[in-house]
């Protein structure tokens, strides 16, 4: 375990686990983690199916107690701080929530509604910066045109972007990501990369952290990576240090060769 971190330390960190793992069963789905995010840093979070992913953002979105260990977020620790009163702080977007949207609700209202922590707009009433701030971020993403198109008839790459700029209507602190670039083409992913590159970039924008399968899925801007496999950390840092191919060899459990071309990454079988 790292060494204890000091309560005044802790005003400088969004996210810090310690010690922590997450059971179910029998199983261990994490197991001795320790993990810091800073305010300035954007994560990008790798590792084979069952590496416990998506397990590792449930609990920075305060979606999942530890089993054991320590999780502080945003300055609060996971068991002492109402979690609807913290999750309002954070911005989350993965594949379970696109599949609770509604298809028939509006994308302009898919984002506003965030507001108010609902899938689904029923009575809440929004003012007009409300909805400029939603117009405002859906024009951001690229897809302000499709405001009064149903979420239903959207494409996977139009939905995914909606998504995310639901994930930013409450100003967070904290943006998770979870395989935002899962089931698109080409196109879409390059494109995506491009706006989460953007968004990286952004001095003004929240801590970020972005899980993926794939190197390619990198977006410029990102400043550090962890690398995980069978529930336990393989190695963590900055991105330059620990995308090398002996790590990402160790932790898919394959011979692969990193290749890169700018600030992209590129990986395939010796």
């Amino acid at each position: 375990m790292s060494d204890p971190i000091q309560p005044s330390e802790l005003d400088d960190l969004v996210v810090r686990m310690a010690g922590v793992g997450v059971r179910r069963g029998t199983n261990d789905l994490l197991a001795g983690l320790d993990w810091t995010v800073e305010l300035d840093e954007r994560w990008v979070v790798l590792g084979p199916n069952g590496a416990g992913k998506t397990t590792l953002l449930r609990l920075a979105a305060a979606e999942l107690h530890p089993t054991t260990g320590e999780v502080d977020l945003l300055g609060e620790r996971i068991g002492r701080v109402n979690i609807f009163d913290l999750r309002p702080r954070i911005g989350f977007t993965s594949a379970a929530i696109a599949q609770r949207v509604p298809g028939d609700e509006l994308v302009k209202d898919v984002v506003v509604s965030a507001g108010y922590a609902v899938l689904g707009r029923w009575r809440e009433a929004y003012d007009t910066l409300d909805t400029a701030r939603a117009t405002e971020l859906l024009e951001a993403m690229g897809i302000g045109h499709l405001a009064e198109r149903t979420f239903g008839t959207l494409s996977e790459g139009e939905r995914k972007r909606a998504l995310i700029a639901r994930s930013l209507m409450t100003d967070p602190e904290l943006l998770l990501l979870d395989e935002p670039a899962a089931g698109l083409d080409l196109g879409g992913r390059e494109d995506l990369v491009a706006r989460l590159s953007g968004l990286a970039m952004d001095p003004d924008a929240p801590a970020l952290v972005l899980v993926t399968h794939h190197v390619e899925e990198i977006p410029p801007g990102f400043t550090h990576a962890l690398l995980l496999r069978d529930g336990h950390a393989v190695v963590s840092g900055l991105v330059d240090d620990v995308i090398t191919s002996e790590n990402l060899s160790k932790t898919f459990d394959q011979d692969l060769v990193l290749e890169r071309s700018g600030d992209r990454f590129f990986a395939r079988r010796r």
